[in-house]
């Protein structure tokens, strides 16, 4: 308090120096900054926002008292205000724009919330609805969230990354816009995908939200609907080669681990993934969600559907509806655990028939595969080329059926009939996102089994009662693996993540069932223990990174396992125990020594000017 207060005066007195000049300044005399600009821009518009859980005191301190009513409040009467307002609200649009508003006006009640509503709000802050909000970003957008880089900002992107106002970034989700869920090309309008992702960083791995950057590269877009719209927001060109974004990438990924190294990124629903994954996960610390999370999560159900089945790795036929990218991902995280399970790889490999919109895929089929789909391009048809999918299963007799093909309803009644005649639990995975893209439903999937199917899906749906018994569905959700991989990078200060830490993700996600859990078909836990979820994977795969000698935190080696599950808690951010109003003090502390450092820097240089 007494070191806020002294500062006070400082501000009142170089305030007449003009301070909103200073890096106009610093540019003109080519003269070296303070450290402490060069990795943050003065910001002139940061203020402690007025909350009505603050005392009168903690008011008069912030210059906040008679900016909010009289009362002083609790976070209980503060929630129960903010869920009417949330219910009030006609549409789940309209519920997206008001929980980000709240979010940006009030980030620990907002997390707050989500805690204590994990399972409510989670499919309003990222999917489903967040498709939604993608389709209107531009149409929605309020204020500015995140960073964009265009792709004209070439050769400064360094520079432009300075202009971000917390100073210690640790993670960055990024996208280019082109793939985003289901939903195709949305250029910047994806940024809502980053968003939302940290978010679920923050509420499921306790991530300090301050040491996120959603990140959405402006490369152009192939989109007509948007190149036309008058209000999208984005460049309008069409998007760049693969060429050149390649060394936009090249240029990015050294610019963010030089204004933050060691920063853990995080890629997010580019159309062709491979090639950046390929080039920077053995350099940087980063890794692919769409093909590594998503092949962790599903792999970790696959394990608990086998476990409930009570069949082996190698009695298993998947067939696969969609082959891009994510299919095949998941497909070879599969495979990894068939061969840890006894098999040959080309044993584990033949367990797989994939189908795209030409058919099963073949080595002979006659046309060009793309590289991805190579591997599992089957080469024992004997010329056998089959178009369908319902004949396709009839010659595979499939154990599983993965949908990611963003083909609504193609799991019909008697595909589903199909697969229940064939398997005592068939194990049915629709995980295309959003819900309106699902292969089935969940109720589909019960219905058309009669109640035998082990589901999984990538969206949530609701219980489902069939023949006097509540039906529970298990969610495929990313979000079980990908905050504890990104927690135990930051903490362990990975040099990179390895496919075996993404591995030991899958395999401790598939330990966290709860015996009453698994009894009642659930093939994950629930969401309510989410941060219990993220502690073990987080614990994990900061084990796998020792074992591979790709940590740089020593003093975690010496811990057993409860030290480290412990360490981990103590570092989570929790808005529950948050002092939010200890928190401005320390960040208007913050942001008034730089304002001296600035007018300092300014007065030497003006004073240099004169002698």
């Amino acid at each position: 308090m007494a070191g806020f207060l002294s500062l006070r005066f400082l501000r009142d007195a170089i305030r007449s120096t003009q301070l909103k000049s200073a890096p106009r300044a610093l540019a003109r005399s080519g003269t070296m900054a303070p450290a402490s600009m060069s990795r943050r821009r003065y910001n002139s518009s940061i203020h402690a926002p007025p909350d009505t859980s603050h005392s009168i005191e903690a008011r008069k301190a912030l210059r906040t008292h008679g900016l909010v009513p009289p009362v002083v409040e609790s976070y209980e009467l503060q929630a129960q205000r903010c869920m009417k307002q949330l219910n009030a609200k006609a549409s789940n649009i309209e519920k997206y724009n008001y929980l980000s508003h709240l979010r940006n006006s009030n980030v620990h009640l907002f997390y707050r919330l989500v805690l204590d509503n994990f399972t409510t709000l989670t499919p309003l802050i990222y999917t489903p609805v967040v498709g939604e909000a993608c389709l209107k970003w531009s149409e929605i957008y309020r204020q500015p969230e995140g960073m964009y880089l265009s792709y004209s900002d070439r050769g400064n992107l360094k520079e432009i990354l300075q202009n971000w106002p917390k100073p210690n970034v640790e993670l960055t989700v990024v996208t280019d816009g082109s793939r985003i869920l289901g939903l195709g090309d949305l250029g910047i309008n994806g940024m809502g995908i980053p968003v939302g992702k940290l978010a679920l960083y923050t509420g499921c791995a306790g991530i300090r939200p301050e040491v996120s950057l959603p990140l959405t590269l402006d490369l152009g877009t192939n989109n007509e609907g948007l190149l036309n719209d008058p209000l999208y927001m984005g460049t309008r060109m069409k998007r760049v080669s693969e060429e050149e974004e390649g060394k936009f990438l090249d240029e990015l990924m050294v610019a963010l681990n030089e204004v933050w190294p060691g920063i853990v990124v995080q890629f997010e629903d580019f159309k062709n993934p491979f090639p950046a994954l390929e080039k920077y996960q053995h350099k940087y610390s980063c890794f692919n969600d769409d093909i590594q999370g998503t092949g962790a999560v599903v792999l970790a159900g696959i394990i608990s559907a086998l476990k409930s089945s009570g069949l082996k790795a190698k009695d298993q036929r998947a067939v696969f509806m969609g082959a891009g990218s994510a299919g095949t991902g998941v497909a070879k995280q599969i495979v990894e655990y068939y061969m840890k399970e006894g098999l040959s790889e080309d044993e584990a490999r033949k367990a797989f028939w994939f189908v795209d919109t030409k058919g099963m895929i073949t080595n002979d089929r006659g046309d060009k595969l793309a590289e991805h789909k190579k591997y599992f391009a089957r080469d024992d048809n004997n010329g056998l080329q089959l178009k369908s999918l319902p004949e396709i299963v009839d010659y595979v007799k499939p154990t599983i059926l993965m949908g990611l093909s963003t083909i609504r309803g193609i799991f019909d009644e008697p595909l589903l009939n199909k697969m229940a005649k064939l398997n005592k639990n068939p194990i049915i995975f629709p995980l295309s996102n959003p819900s309106s893209n699902a292969e089935c439903t969940f109720e589909e999937a019960v219905k058309y089994t009669d109640g035998r199917a082990l589901f999984a899906s990538g969206s949530p749906f609701q219980d489902y009662v069939y023949k006097g018994k509540v039906m529970k569905p298990s969610q495929g959700n990313n979000m079980y693996v990908f905050p504890g991989i990104g927690l135990a990078a930051i903490l362990s200060k990975a040099k990179h993540i390895s496919q075996e830490m993404i591995y030991a993700s899958a395999t401790a996600l598939s330990s966290t069932l709860l015996p009453e859990e698994f009894a009642s078909g659930m093939l994950y836990p629930s969401l309510d223990r989410i941060r219990e979820v993220s502690v073990i994977v987080a614990r994990d795969v900061i084990r796998t990174a020792q074992r591979e000698k790709l940590d740089r935190e020593p003093v975690l080696r010496d811990m057993n396992d409860a030290q480290l599950e412990a360490w981990i808690k103590e570092r989570m951010y929790d808005p529950r125990k948050e002092d939010g109003y200890l928190e401005l003090m320390r960040e208007r502390n913050e942001e008034l020594k730089r304002e001296v450092e600035i007018a300092s820097f300014e007065v030497r240089e003006k004073l240099s000017a004169k002698l």
